[in-house]
């Protein structure tokens, strides 16, 4: 084998002939083709469609793009392929190089050029040589190219060829140097070989022929000649992959191609995988693929799922391959590899709109799908182009088909950026399900606020979008776009106060009516507080303050309150029962009424415990973080064992628990009350922190309650240490005993001095500091809590509607009556879409009602300060117009001056004005008119 030394030399001189050498006796054409002097294996693969979302989307593991705009392109042309070679130059060489002599010609051939070629030549021709030099010659390549020459002959020989004179080389080694020049393209070295019998058979290491190394050289007269002394046209390589009519359509040469067809070369050969129809395509070589078209070419390929040249052509977007296929019977109903690929889904993610069209023109099916379960729409949508995909719409594509994973073209079309809002115009005009989720759960909204695309989240949004949306992870579409598109927020705070409006007067009259639009905060789904819920959950729950979900929440809390009523009268009767139960079962012990309240309280009891089993039915991960269903479920279990019979004395333990528990779990229920909430809310609160206070210096409370029990072993109080720890936290409030501790007859004090000492430090550590420390945090707490009341108010508030209006909603009662239901549903919801939407209030007059006063205020201020916004900017406007209409002024008296007729300049310039005038007014008034229409046109969409 040849050392790197050798091959790096070899490409040397190779490269230096490629460089400088002009083949001898043959013209160039613009379809022949120059001798390699690059790597050529740049075929490119089709590309594997890109998947919308990554592997791991339902882990929340999902990188996003930038949402930078990049230049779009709108058209996208045909691609410019560059002319393939089948084998590289590497190969070639390193297959030549094996041959006997071989690395001695490739280095001596490039080198002759001009007269030492022609000297060369003149004295090969005139040189006899022995048949016997040429019986070698044909055993030694025979024998070599079969593989069973040894190295150590190969070296040997190459040895002997080094030293070899180029008429010694073509002399005895003339197999060798025809394949050589016929790789370099040296017609004359090539005529004059094949008349000193040089074999037209021969091959190389790899099998090519000199019918291929010409073809690979793109060298018309070779092929000729070597067809002249017999070259079979039909010849493979030892891999059974090419013959020379590939090579020739590989480079797209034409002139090669005619010749090759004329001398009867297989115009199908290889047609069960890859034919030269397919190569002449994919080098988008128009002429060679009409050239073998019509001499036979089949378009199509006998083998199921193998690529044909049509797929490559719909691969590539080339609209002129396409067409010729199509027009000599390309099969367009071919699918492709185990992804099932039809031309159609190729040329739909290359993006080519011609491409496409011509082959829905020939009847392709525009509803076919790959393995994935995509369409030539999802494709298209992910190639980012628009006129692709309006040329499947127009065809009839349907834009809601779903792929494996359930994803739209919607979904495709948000999941890149390029182009993302025209597709998603596109896409929705046509019909396109803005809500639509995958199997995740993932709405185009939740991938478009995932890649950080703020335009394209403001246009979902705009077209109707549901921002309460969730994935199966229970994310909602608002907790995404808080965190990946923060910018749009503003946005959205700026569609509620353009949801509140001048209906009818003007602010200052009596009769003036403001509207109040509440479709923004009822995006979709079945219930009217969803969204209101979503921006308590990501952190926003400042936007409840907004004078219209303020508005929408009371009007709201007015609608369903009567639920809340009846689930309290619910819980005030079960707790009536139970404490008479408790009453004449462990007070008084009155059989007479027992017997009537067991069966009440069961029955209250298990009607408890369905209501627990049906909220659990709704999320038993957000119910079990709930503290007070604990309860519940507490005074459930509590009330099943006092209901046990006989009673027993341990029972009494239970019944004490109980009667605490239930009336607890009522304060929490009353708690819930918008009058109450804001006191339970306190006493939860400094409840909690009380606890954690107590956590923190509970080993401090212990180690003097210890102390206390081995100092004071004589007081009743510390002779139990679990009792003395009872008593030392009760000492915290300021039952200290300090007479009875210390100077009690009957107990006297056995340590005194550290008694002493011991008790003085707990009151000043415990009762002074810790006490009045606990009490400043409850204060603190108490005067946040007041502080933020008026917000934390409309939380619980849009909490408690949210929870009510899930259980009114939910999917369990749509079994039940349905009358019943129809009835309790429509007096729960507010909105009665699409004409009841909105309320109409008149702030100026006192009679309105409907609202609180302070929220009509606050309606009214708002759309005050959005008014003197625009006035502000309309003044500002007509200031700037003024300053442009002095500074005309001022130019045109100037120019005046100049003009040999300045009464009419004067005069002109004074029209010009007052023209401009007139037409500042005239677009004033027309924006306010266009203003209205929009505000008209929206309402009636909507």
């Amino acid at each position: 084998m040849c050392n790197n030394m050798s091959i790096l030399k070899k490409k040397s001189f190779l490269n230096r002939l490629l460089s400088s050498h002009n083949t001898q006796g043959e013209p160039t054409t613009e379809h022949v083709m120059s001798p390699p002097t690059i790597l050529i294996n740049d075929t490119e693969d089709c590309e594997e469609c890109e998947n919308i979302w990554m592997d791991n989307i339902e882990k929340s593991s999902i990188s996003s793009e930038h949402s930078s705009e990049s230049v779009v392109i709108c058209h996208i042309k045909e691609k410019q392929i560059s002319n393939q070679q089948l084998w590289n130059t590497e190969e070639i060489v390193q297959a030549l190089s094996n041959l006997p002599a071989g690395e001695h010609a490739l280095s001596l051939i490039p080198t002759l050029h001009g007269d030492t070629l022609r000297k060369v030549i003149d004295e090969f021709s005139n040189a006899n040589f022995s048949e016997v030099a040429l019986k070698n010659q044909k055993i030694t390549i025979s024998s070599f190219a079969n593989g069973h020459i040894q190295n150590t002959s190969l070296s040997i020989e190459n040895e002997v060829a080094a030293n070899a004179t180029a008429l010694q080389l073509f002399t005895r080694w003339p197999n060798t140097c025809l394949l050589v020049s016929c790789y370099l393209g040296h017609l004359d070295l090539v005529k004059t070989l094949l008349s000193k019998n040089a074999k037209v058979s021969a091959r190389d290491c790899d099998g090519r022929t000199p019918l291929h190394l010409a073809a690979c050289a793109a060298s018309e007269k070779i092929i000729e000649e070597l067809i002249k002394y017999g070259a079979n046209p039909c010849e493979w390589d030892f891999n059974k992959k090419y013959t020379p009519l590939h090579c020739a359509a590989a480079i797209g040469n034409i002139a090669c191609v005619k010749c090759l067809l004329k001398s009867r070369a297989d115009v199908n050969a290889g047609l069960s995988g890859k034919s030269p129809l397919y190569y002449a395509v994919l080098s988008n070589a128009a002429d060679c693929v009409e050239a073998l078209l019509q001499s036979g070419a089949s378009p199509n390929n006998p083998q199921v799922y193998t690529e044909t040249p049509l797929h490559v052509a719909a691969s590539l977007g080339s609209v002129t391959c396409m067409k010729l296929l199509l027009n000599y019977g390309a099969d367009v109903r071919v699918q492709f590899s185990s992804m099932r690929s039809t031309p159609l889904h190729l040329a739909a993610e290359e993006g080519s709109a011609e491409c496409t069209k011509l082959l829905l023109d020939a009847g392709a099916a525009c509803e076919v799908k790959n393995s994935r379960g995509q369409t030539p729409m999802h494709l298209a949508a992910l190639s980012q182009s628009a006129e692709t995909l309006e040329t499947l719409i127009n065809f009839g594509a349907k834009v809601n088909t779903e792929d494996n994973d359930g994803r739209t073209p919607l979904h495709a079309a948000v999941a890149k950026v390029t182009r993302g809002i025209e597709l998603v115009k596109i896409l929705i005009q046509a019909g396109a399900l803005i809500n639509k989720a995958d199997k995740f759960g993932y709405t185009p909204l939740h991938i478009a606020a995932l890649n950080e695309s703020s335009s394209t989240v403001m246009v979902l949004l705009s077209k109707g979008a549901d921002v309460t949306a969730r994935t199966k992870g229970g994310i909602s579409a608002l907790s995404f776009i808080v965190r990946r598109t923060p910018d749009v927020l503003p946005r959205f705070i700026s569609r509620l106060d353009q949801a509140i409006s001048l209906h009818d007067h003007e602010l200052g009259d009596l009769d003036c009516e403001l509207r109040l639009d509440f479709r923004p905060l009822v995006p979709g789904g079945r219930g009217e507080t969803d969204l209101m819920l979503c921006l308590v959950e990501v952190g926003q729950k400042q936007v409840l303050k907004h004078p219209l979900c303020e508005s929408f929440l009371y009007l709201k809390w007015l609608r369903i309150r009567k639920f809340f009523l009846l689930n309290l009268i619910f819980h005030s009767i079960f707790v009536v029962f139970f404490t008479a139960y408790i009453a004449v079962t462990y007070f008084w012990n009155i059989d007479k009424f027992k017997k009537v309240l067991f069966w009440l309280v069961l029955i209250f009891t298990v009607v408890l415990a369905g209501k627990e089993f049906f909220q659990m039915t709704h999320g038993i991960y957000i119910y079990i973080k709930r503290w007070e269903n604990w309860l519940q479920w507490s005074v459930v279990l509590v009330s099943i064992i006092v209901l046990l019979v006989p009673i027993n004395d341990w029972q009494h333990h239970v019944a004490a628990v109980g009667i605490l528990l239930i009336w607890i779990e009522l304060m929490m229920v009353v708690g819930r009350f918008p009058m109450f909430g804001l006191y339970i809310q306190m006493f939860t609160q400094v409840s909690i922190n009380f606890f954690k206070f107590l956590g923190a210096y509970i080993c401090l409370i212990i180690g003097f309650s210890l102390g206390f029990s081995v100092l004071h072993k004589n007081y009743k109080s510390f002779t139990n240490p679990l009792v003395g720890l009872l008593k030392t936290i009760i000492m915290m409030s300021g039952e200290l005993e300090f007479e009875d501790v210390f100077f009690d007859d009957d107990a006297p004090i056995l340590y005194s001095g550290t008694a002493h000492l011991m008790l003085l430090s707990f009151v000043i550590l415990v009762t002074v500091i810790l006490t009045n420390l606990m009490m400043g945090l409850a204060v603190s707490d108490i005067q946040e809590l007041r502080r933020c009341a008026g917000l934390d108010r409309l939380v619980r508030r849009a909490e408690l509607v949210a929870h009510l209006e899930s259980m009114l909603f939910s999917k369990l009662l749509d079994h039940a009556p349905k009358r019943i239901m129809k009835v309790c549903r429509q007096g729960a919801l507010l909105l009665h879409p699409p004409h009841h939407c909105a309320i109409h209030i008149r702030p100026n007059d006192p009679r309105e009602n409907r609202l609180p006063r302070e929220l009509i205020k606050a309606v009214y201020h708002l759309v005050s300060e959005r008014k003197n916004r625009y006035i502000t900017g309309k003044n500002r406007c007509m200031h700037n117009t003024n300053n442009r209409e002095s500074e005309h002024i001022r130019l045109s008296r100037l120019y005046s001056t100049s003009s040999t007729n300045d009464n009419s300049q004067q005069q002109f310039n004074e029209l010009a004005i007052e023209l401009k005038r007139f037409s500042y007014n005239i677009n004033t008034h027309l924006d306010n008119l266009t203003t209205k229409v929009e505000n008209i046109a929206r309402e009636y969409r909507n």
